[in-house]
């Protein structure tokens, strides 16, 4: 973008602090390791609140409808990863990597910021929820997730998170193993115990809606179209996480791991949350479970089965963020880690310590969530909703990237691909997920894309700082090409107008 013209003369120094991320002394991590990586970091506290979630926007007709469209469109962006990982080896960065290479620096620099922050917001939300299910055993202590209560335990448990994280790669890979498998028991237990409950005739009944005296209604394109696009907001956050195995793929064992993990993860994941949101569907009308207070999986179990199933389930909401959490303390505070070698954030950030962990990026997370997490205590309304949302809204653009860098792979370098066939393929991927990934950065809505224009805006002086060490003594305004400062100063005014318009919109207020 706007640097481009500076990057081919930047493109051997990335490949140098690849080798030299690989030379040093650091654990690797195998396939089942960064299958337990990726499904962890999809299946967070979110579906034990998914049968809720979705029957508020969507019958079954219209749920079916959702997954399907959800399901092939975020196919497409796993996919692109997995033919980047599989094209590209030698890019061990990740989603950062590829929007450097493809556009330049500063949409390199974008990117790495852009993720990063965007998953402080997620660990904030991973607290808020934790919190308001610890409310449940001890009603009124920590209400709605983001009171003074729920703050100070929120930054203990993310204190905690630091220090695992600091233990490397792999021992949050062996950690996270062991997670995913305790968290993933309640999820099993409630589809086989439900599926075993299941009535045919109630999810006939009301499969495509029931209206508000109980009576089953029709097929009806225009309540369908709008069930299906007010549950595609739950559906696509609840995928954030699926290149989970490819932002620390160059702590892969072998590459081909990283590729068969994310298809993998992705796959079983989808599975999983069908059967979570439909089965549900066969007990109770879809007008019941939307009544139903969150997590909705523990009420149903409690309803079904007894107090145990609740007890059960609450213990998983609980296992489920916080090794959730943990794998995404570890994932993104490699970002800042890979920048840093290649000059696009301060030289501070490329400190490690020695178990081969970010040290300053770990730092440096824990220090910007506990700042959010003060900032979640103003907000106004449903704290849960407006961090996972920022999370959405600034996730997607990454996405989107790294689906247009496999489109200009596909174009221009056709002999990374074995066959034509697969170069088709590829370019196809590319232009698909490319589509998909506008639609999901429209159906964001303006109040949260101004507010990632700030968010953006905020970051730019690591950029400037960057710059000024890769090249001292040279003039402010030479910093960055003309272009470059086009962009950087639109950057600059849409974060202001962001800011305002934040501000204005009542999101954050005196508690």
């Amino acid at each position: 973008m706007a640097d481009s013209g500076q990057h081919a003369s930047n493109a051997p120094a990335m490949v140098e602090g690849s080798g030299a991320a690989a030379a040093e002394p650091r654990s690797t991590v195998g396939f089942v390791g960064l299958f337990a990586l990726v499904v962890s970091a999809m299946v967070g506290g979110g579906i034990f609140s998914l049968p809720q979630n979705m029957a508020q926007h969507a019958s079954a007709g219209g749920q079916i409808v959702a997954w399907a469209i959800t399901g092939v469109g975020m196919w497409f962006i796993v996919n692109t990863f997995r033919v980047l990982t599989n094209t590209k080896p030698h890019m061990q960065d990740g989603l950062y990597a590829y929007a450097r290479t493809g556009f330049g620096d500063f949409v390199g620099f974008l990117v790495a910021y852009g993720y990063w922050l965007c998953n402080c917001f997620s660990l904030v939300a991973y607290g808020v929820l934790i919190m308001s299910t610890l409310d449940i055993f001890m009603p009124g202590t920590f209400t709605n997730g983001n009171n003074i209560a729920s703050t100070v335990a929120s930054s203990l448990i993310l204190w905690l998170m630091f220090i695992v994280a600091s233990l490397g790669t792999k021992t949050g890979a062996i950690i996270n193993v062991a997670g995913t498998i305790c968290k993933m028991i309640p999820v099993f237990v409630f589809v086989v115990a439900l599926a075993a409950v299941f009535k045919t005739g109630v999810f006939v009944r009301g499969f495509w809606g029931l209206s508000a005296q109980g009576t089953p209604l029709g097929f009806d394109v225009h309540r369908i179209g709008a069930q299906v696009s007010d549950s595609m907001l739950v559906t696509l956050w609840l995928f954030i996480g699926m290149e989970g195995a490819v932002v620390v793929s160059g702590s892969a064992r072998h590459p081909r791991d990283v590729s068969r993990a994310t298809t993998a993860g992705y796959l079983t994941v989808l599975v999983l949350y069908i059967l979570v949101s439909l089965l549900p569907l066969g007990v109770y009308s879809s007008n019941q479970v939307a009544q139903m207070p969150n997590p909705s999986m523990s009420v149903i179990m409690e309803q079904c089965f007894g107090q145990w199933g609740s007890i059960m389930v609450n213990a998983g909401v609980i296992i489920s963020v916080v090794f959730a959490w943990l794998v995404w303390m570890i994932m993104i505070s490699q970002m800042p880690l890979y920048a840093a070698r290649d000059g696009i954030y301060p030289r501070s950030f490329c400190a490690t310590n020695r178990f081969g962990a970010p040290s300053i990026g770990l730092v440096w997370t824990a220090i910007t969530c506990q700042l959010l997490f003060v900032l979640c205590h103003f907000v106004n309304g449903d704290a849960w909703e407006v961090m996972i949302s920022i999370t959405s809204v600034m996730a997607m653009p990454c996405y989107l990237l790294c689906c247009v860098y496999l489109w200009k792979v596909a174009v221009r370098e056709r002999t990374v691909f074995r066959s034509a066939a697969a170069r088709h393929r590829a370019l196809a991927t590319g232009i698909l997920g490319t589509l998909f990934s506008l639609f999901l950065v429209y159906s964001a809505g303006l109040r949260y894309l101004m507010m990632a224009c700030a968010l953006y805006a905020i970051g730019l002086p690591l950029l400037v700082v960057a710059r000024r060490q890769r090249r001292p003594g040279v003039p402010l305004r030479q910093l960055f090409s003309h272009r470059g400062w086009i962009v950087l100063s639109l950057i600059v005014v849409l974060g202001v107008c962001g800011l305002v318009y934040t501000v204005h919109g009542g999101v954050f207020g005196v508690a």
